[in-house]
């Protein structure tokens, strides 16, 4: 996928592959703005889950979205080779939150740990500026996700809704994904605060064919 630049309203957003090293603590508040409610649960200090993003991204892993030099969209993903927030282990937990708290985080992100499968790429999830939202930026980093992995010899694309997010599952049908499992957990609601999620697939090679 090559670098590209779409036009808003005379305002230029560029799409590229990777981030800088220098943008990783945009990046991070990007990510905990969009799912720090999910890792609140996990980690429940703003700035301690900030600072783990910081020091834990893959900068590979990721596509980027740019107005001027500001980034304002990214995209991660997860493949056998790596992902964009690899760099969270347990041991990384416990050196920074302490035993009790790392212990306790660590289970937590067990839960939504997702692997890829052979010849499959794993979303870990699209996050937009709140000031950028409503131009399309996400469903174009969406686009790019999958034409990455079309590029890469990827046979399929896969992710995760929860059942609080009814609007994300809508985009991604309309996109090409195909809900292929639904795991309910309503005894789990008042802990993580949804009761539910649906898995997803993009088959690139039935979309091709």
């Amino acid at each position: 996928m090559n670098p590209e630049s779409v036009m808003y309203q005379e305002e230029i957003v560029k799409y590229e592959i990777g981030l800088k090293e220098r943008e990783f603590s945009r990046a991070a508040r990007l990510y905990d703005e969009a799912f720090g409610n999910l890792l609140k649960l996990a980690i429940p200090s703003q700035s301690d889950r900030v600072a783990l993003f910081e020091t834990t991204f893959f900068e590979h892993f990721a596509l980027s979205a740019h107005s001027g030099s500001e980034l304002v969209g990214i995209a991660g993903f997860h493949t056998p080779d790596g992902a964009l927030t690899g760099g969270i282990s347990a041991n990384r937990l416990l050196d920074r939150l302490g035993i009790i708290h790392g212990i306790w985080a660590t289970a937590i992100f067990c839960l939504y740990e997702r692997r890829p499968q052979t010849g499959e790429l794993v979303m870990d999830g699209i996050a937009v500026h709140k000031d950028y939202r409503g131009r399309g930026i996400g469903s174009h980093l969406l686009n790019d996700i999958l034409n990455y992995a079309r590029e890469k010899g990827f046979k399929s694309v896969r992710l995760d809704v929860i059942d609080t997010n009814p609007g994300a599952q809508r985009l991604y049908e309309r996109s090409g994904f195909i809900p292929v499992q639904v795991d309910s957990f309503p005894y789990l609601r008042w802990l993580l605060g949804y009761g539910g999620s649906t898995m997803m697939v993009y088959h690139i090679a039935d979309v091709t064919s």
